[in-house]
């Protein structure tokens, strides 16, 4: 398996302003410099880097520079993460323009794959329809990725309508996309990060790595919280899994390199 590490550390996620009134540019990105992420990456041995999309559509006008980046530091980019809403009939045709333009520049930087999140809740409650309206979105996101060339999988995520277990379950007979987990958030939800890996093992299709704990809630570098990652890495070399392994941390006070190289050091011992 090859590790990497997504950029998120470096200036945390926010919205493209943008975004506030035109749903086709509403990017995630992080305000940190994605040279600098990408040279401490390096510079800790990962192998590969995800981005957000809207990092990445800041160098859709200067795409040698991004790629100079790259390879200067001999980090692939492995992946792009995007999302949308998803349940909402009248804005699903721009929220899937701005997914296509994701999965355009993920391809013409040489990413492999598309990583989304999303699915909005309510403040009326979740139907049962917005359950179906996720799925059939979330084939056409795959549709759209593998016009390009990336495999697309799904990231259950805190604050969707998939953040359970139960939930998860709800959704994934309905769409054919792969499944990313991310064992953080699969723990903040309630499950067991392993055995949600091992009841969709033909699905997998990217991984994300993030240590938790409950009190105070918080996302932390790998073997500093509370999850048990032997079991879970166990999990994923019996699902047959056997490609990246995504490093995130979303957040740190201190050192977004110090972060890295502590979550490296510690999955080496595992691996």
């Amino acid at each position: 398996m090859k590790l990497g590490y997504c950029s998120i550390t470096w200036g945390g996620v926010v919205g493209h302003p943008q975004g506030v009134t035109s749903v086709k540019d509403l990017f995630y990105m992080t305000h940190g410099s994605m040279r600098d992420a990408v040279k401490d990456i390096a510079s800790v041995g990962y192998q590969g880097v995800e981005m957000f999309d809207g990092n990445l559509a800041e160098y859709a006008e200067k795409p040698e520079e991004l790629k100079e980046i790259l390879s200067s530091s001999g980090v692939a980019l492995t992946s792009v993460y995007t999302g949308a809403n998803f349940i909402y009939a009248d804005i699903l045709p721009d929220e899937m323009h701005r997914i296509h333009r994701a999965a355009e520049l993920a391809a013409s930087f040489g990413a492999e794959r598309l990583v989304v999140g999303g699915g909005a809740r309510r403040a009326a409650g979740t139907t049962d329809e917005d359950y179906q309206r996720l799925g059939e979105a979330l084939d056409s996101v795959a549709d759209i990725a593998e016009s390009f060339g990336l495999s697309a999988s799904y990231h259950p995520h805190l604050s969707t309508i998939v953040e359970s277990p139960e939930e998860l379950d709800r959704l994934m007979p309905l769409t054919r996309i792969g499944f990313c987990p991310d064992t953080a958030h699969l723990a903040a939800g309630g499950a067991d990060p392993a055995a949600v890996i091992r009841k969709y093992p033909d699905r997998i299709q990217h991984v994300h790595l993030k240590d938790f704990q409950k009190e105070p809630f918080n996302f932390l570098p790998l073997g500093q919280g509370e999850l048990d990652f032997p079991d879970i890495i166990a999990a994923i070399r019996e699902s047959g899994y056997d490609s990246w392994l995504m490093v995130e941390l979303d957040n740190y006070d201190g050192d977004p390199r110090a972060a890295a190289e502590l979550s490296k050091k510690y999955l080496e011992k595992l691996l």
